[in-house]
């Protein structure tokens, strides 16, 4: 798998990126990829999301630089921004075998979960999945909370789209302005807010490559982008 950090990018020009990707994977004209990226303010509504859980109105959103976006991934509304470590797998899953063939999404799902769970517990952080809900959560004095965002799309040819969102340094005050994943009765955190000080991201990224190695099987190849 080919890995690439690629720092702070706008959110459109990474779904552009993306679209790329996986037209290239789609046609065998590329390997699987993992891009791991950092976003400017965003929210962010998956194809099913709701509008009403956008709680700052146009012009909070403007005050604050929040861009708000309509998007091609499952879920309902997240943010993403600055200090938030974003992975976006580009993928071939495999078709599971006998009739019918389909794909494990829910097995996909659970081991990008897994791959969280792993980074969290290398800083001492004891990460979980709750049955009938996506992402990573913990368990905080304030009751369960948030601490990784999951949300994918894959294509008629079985390659993913879109990915997770794990808080390492997130400023948590911008998910005053959204219901996370619509949500109502569950908070959310981050590893800094845990751990009681600031992480370097790079450091994080490199745990996180190596989990994602080691759950999906893969050789993982660091790529300088252009």
């Amino acid at each position: 798998m080919e890995v690439y950090k690629l720092g702070r990018v706008p959110y459109q020009q990474a779904w552009d990126w993306q679209a790329e990707a996986v037209q290239a994977r789609s046609n065998d004209e590329a390997p699987d990829r993992l891009l791991l990226l950092e976003h400017p303010h965003t929210f962010t509504l998956g194809s099913a999301g709701h509008v009403e859980y956008v709680l700052w109105d146009e012009a909070e959103c403007q005050r604050r630089g929040v861009e708000v976006l309509r998007v091609d991934r499952g879920g309902d509304v997240t943010y993403h921004g600055p200090g938030q470590l974003v992975g976006y797998p580009i993928i071939r899953l495999p078709h599971a075998e006998g009739p019918g063939r389909k794909l494990d999404v829910r097995g996909y799902l659970r081991s990008i979960e897994t791959v969280i769970i792993h980074t969290l517990a290398d800083y001492g952080i004891t990460g979980k999945a709750i049955d009938g809900l996506t992402g990573v959560w913990v368990d905080t004095p304030r009751g369960e909370e948030k601490i990784c965002a999951i949300g994918v799309k894959i294509n008629t040819k079985g390659v993913t789209k879109h990915g997770f969102a794990l808080n390492v340094n997130t400023d948590l005050d911008y998910f005053n302005g959204i219901i996370p994943c619509g949500i109502h009765d569950k908070g959310v955190t981050s590893m800094a807010q845990l751990l009681g000080a600031p992480l370097d991201m790079d450091t994080v990224s490199d745990h996180l490559i190596a989990h994602f190695g080691a759950v999906f099987g893969f050789s993982m190849l660091d790529i300088q982008p252009e």
